[in-house]
């Protein structure tokens, strides 16, 4: 049986090339018409797909956020709540964000210059859909490092992300490891930064299992 993911969708095309040239050059500095000869299409022809350039952003952010946050939902539950290994679980976290950070940088870039173009309703759904996610990873690195306070554990689990996060800006592409060892380097920098902070709140505990 054949694994191959099924090819993307217009619409899905669409997005990707919308978001690389959001990216490149900025919302204001990409064209309709720039954006349909990307994906082989007219410019009008977009408006069968979507209603204009602020449609497409307002997608592209919202849905990062809401499927970070299913698929962090998706790890956490992999396991039966019994035999559920905190630390396991907050290693396929951390490496699930890791693809997000390496695999989708134009949206980590639009997500810090774009986010105020959208309308009030779609930020405030991307903010609540944000929330959820750290509040989802605040509780499974409260269960790994127990000595870390709620407040302690959010401030760690917001720098880690402005950690991975940081990957558009690391440097050229050929100047970096290649993409596995940069996942590695990533994973470890990670979760060394939740133990070294549970480390200046005590005896470290919970660690077992990390896969480092």
């Amino acid at each position: 049986m054949s694994t191959q993911a099924p090819a993307p969708t217009r619409r899905e095309q669409i997005l990707k090339e919308a978001a690389r040239l959001f990216a490149e050059r900025g919302f204001h500095g990409v064209g309709v018409d720039e954006i349909g000869a990307a994906v082989g299409i007219s410019g009008p022809g977009l408006y069968r797909h979507f209603a204009g350039k602020e449609a497409m952003l307002a997608e592209l952010l919202v849905g990062i956020s809401g499927r970070l946050l299913a698929g962090g939902k998706q790890r956490a539950a992999e396991v039966p709540e019994g035999e559920r290994d905190p630390a396991a679980v907050l290693d396929s976290l951390v490496r699930g964000h890791i693809d997000f950070a390496l695999d989708d940088r134009p949206l980590i870039v639009l997500h810090d210059r774009e986010l105020d173009r959208l309308r009030d309703t779609d930020r405030k759904l991307v903010r609540s859909l944000q929330r959820q996610y750290v509040e989802l990873w605040v509780q499974v690195v409260c269960e790994v490092h127990p000595r870390l306070s709620e407040a302690e554990a959010r401030a760690c689990v917001h720098a880690v992300f402005g950690l991975l996060n940081s990957t558009p800006h690391l440097s050229r592409p050929g100047a970096l490891p290649a993409r596995a060892a940069t996942a590695e380097l990533l994973h470890r920098l990670a979760l060394g930064a939740f133990r070294a902070a549970a480390d200046g709140s005590g005896p470290a505990s919970g660690e077992g299992g990390s896969g480092v």
